[in-house]
């Protein structure tokens, strides 16, 4: 194939992501994808660890993992082996749409049932993902949009904890310097955020991360003793944590966030397509998938846990208009790299929980901002997609508000229904086949909902009609429609005593 070069730069013709920079160029760009990542990989090991009640060393090791996993799944995404692989400018990380449910698997069994509801939902999406096509109008808006909402909620209670010290056992679980320097770490992140823009904005959660945990190490309150035991370099471990362990019930919670996962990547992958200017069609979706699955399927084995396109850096993409998938790969050469550090994943381990519970409020909330900002796209018009929300969101916070809930059923039950995401997904899912794909008997305004906006709208009317200022209004329409009557070819003068200005007590945007 042809190269073109130009301004030390060269493009395989026709196809804008194939553009190829220098070497300082790429690792330059490629860096700054993983820095803008960086937070998010290395959250769900540490919260997925701790669920499991899991030693700062064996923490390490979920971190180093998943940089490793990582880094290989942005590789195979980016550069394709055969039909694996979108060959599109895409991060692929641990997924954040799986922690809750790992988190309700780990915090009663360990994490090898984990691992393997992991593989088995692995392999169960690489075949779903030549006919997945088909199926993802099962996941509308008002259905993802319902799940991720409940993801951030279902995190928030994890990030509180952290906030108090992590350990309720602890003497000082609760004290306020744990939650001060929560608050510290909090504070930074915002302030970083609305204070700069560009790179350093987008570092704001790494760079409060890190000053939180200077200040707790210089009063006492981190402990980074697991850093000079650790290795510099070493290959990762195989089946660290022993043979995976196979659950019927957790098997099935997975399967479901791998549904919502693909969701995900899907959307991500024709967002990438629009913003490069490239064309996507269902193979390049169905290999882009393969890819996701195929990471997911590989990653219990390396202690790992679902990959998945990241978000943040599709918007990266946007914002630098780097569109070059060589780029994207050399930062996925850096994460391989940062995962066979041990170093690195013991460092990590050592940030006190009351840092990552500042920066967990943050992380965890813009979850829940994510799910919200895809219900603004829901058709309310009917009320009916208000009903599947409702129930949905109602489901998927029946764990966090009563844990107990479903603790008299049977345990295969109560693992499905006692993770948030996979209640509020079969919910969602079942109410929108229902509603929505079943529309036969649907009628205008049948829902409770639909006459209840229905009522709020003629509410408003006749209170404008009623309250004082819109009395000169109603004068002068009708003395312009009278005129009008009688006078149909000459325009409708003016009533110069009668203003549109509000009253002087009205507040007015400026």
């Amino acid at each position: 194939m042809k190269l073109l070069r130009r301004e030390g730069e060269s493009k395989y013709q026709g196809r804008p992501e194939d553009t190829m920079y220098g070497p300082g160029r790429l690792i330059t760009y490629g860096t700054q994808h993983i820095l803008t990542m960086y937070g998010g990989v290395i959250a769900p090991p540490i919260i997925v660890g701790g669920a499991a009640h899991m030693k700062s060393s064996d923490i390490a090791l979920l971190v180093t993992a998943g940089l490793f996993i990582s880094g290989l799944a942005t590789l195979l995404q980016t550069l394709g082996i055969g039909p694996v692989g979108s060959r599109l400018p895409i991060v692929q990380g641990v997924s954040f749409a799986s922690v809750s449910t790992m988190v309700s698997i780990a915090s009663k069994d360990g994490v090898r049932p984990v691992l393997g509801a992991i593989i088995v939902a692995g392999i169960f999406g690489v075949i779903a993902s030549t006919y997945f096509a088909r199926i993802v109008r099962f996941f509308p808006a008002v259905v993802t949009g319902s799940i991720i909402t409940v993801i951030g909620a279902s995190l928030m209670p994890t990030a509180f904890t952290w906030c108090m010290g992590g350990d309720s056992g602890a003497k000082d679980f609760g004290s306020p310097a744990n939650i001060g320097f929560a608050g510290l770490t909090l504070l930074i992140i915002v302030l970083i955020s609305r204070l700069f823009q560009g790179a350093i904005s987008r570092l704001s959660i790494l760079i409060g991360m890190v000053i939180g945990t200077i200040v707790a190490a210089a009063t006492g309150h981190a402990d980074f003793s697991g850093v000079k035991d650790a290795k510099v370099v070493a290959l990762p471990q195989i089946l660290h944590f022993g043979s995976p362990q196979f659950q019927v019930g957790a098997i099935i919670s997975m399967v479901i966030v791998v549904l919502v996962i693909m969701t995900e990547t899907t959307a991500d992958i024709l967002a990438i397509g629009e913003i490069v200017g490239t064309e996507v069609d269902d193979k390049r979706v169905a290999a882009g998938l393969r890819a996701d699955m195929a990471a997911t399927t590989v990653a219990p084995f390396f202690g790992s846990f679902p990959a998945s396109a990241f978000a943040q850096n599709v918007g990266l993409v946007a914002l630098t208009g780097i569109k070059s998938r060589f780029a994207v790969a050399t930062g996925g050469g850096v994460l391989v790299v940062l995962g066979l550090l041990p170093v690195v994943g013991a460092i990590v381990a050592g940030i006190p929980s009351p840092v990552l519970g500042g920066a967990g409020i943050i992380l965890f909330g813009s979850v829940t901002a994510s799910g919200i900002r895809t219900l603004a796209r829901v058709d309310y018009e009917n009320g009916l997609n208000l009903v599947i929300i409702s129930v949905a969101f109602g489901f998927g916070v029946i764990p966090i508000a009563m844990p107990t809930f479903w603790n008299k059923f049977p345990d295969w039950f109560g693992v499905i229904m006692g993770s948030g995401i996979s209640a509020a997904a079969i919910s969602a899912v079942v109410l929108n086949i229902f509603f929505n794909e079943w529309t036969w008997g649907n009628k205008p305004g049948a829902s409770v909902f639909s006459e209840r906006e229905n009522r709020l709208e003629q509410f408003g009317e006749r209170l404008e009609d009623d309250i004082p200022h819109s009395e000169p209004r109603r004068r002068r329409q009708h003395a312009q429609d009278d005129f009008t009557a009688t006078n149909p070819e000459q325009p409708a003068p003016r009533d110069q005593g009668v203003t549109d200005d509000p009253p002087p007590w009205s507040v007015t945007a400026h």
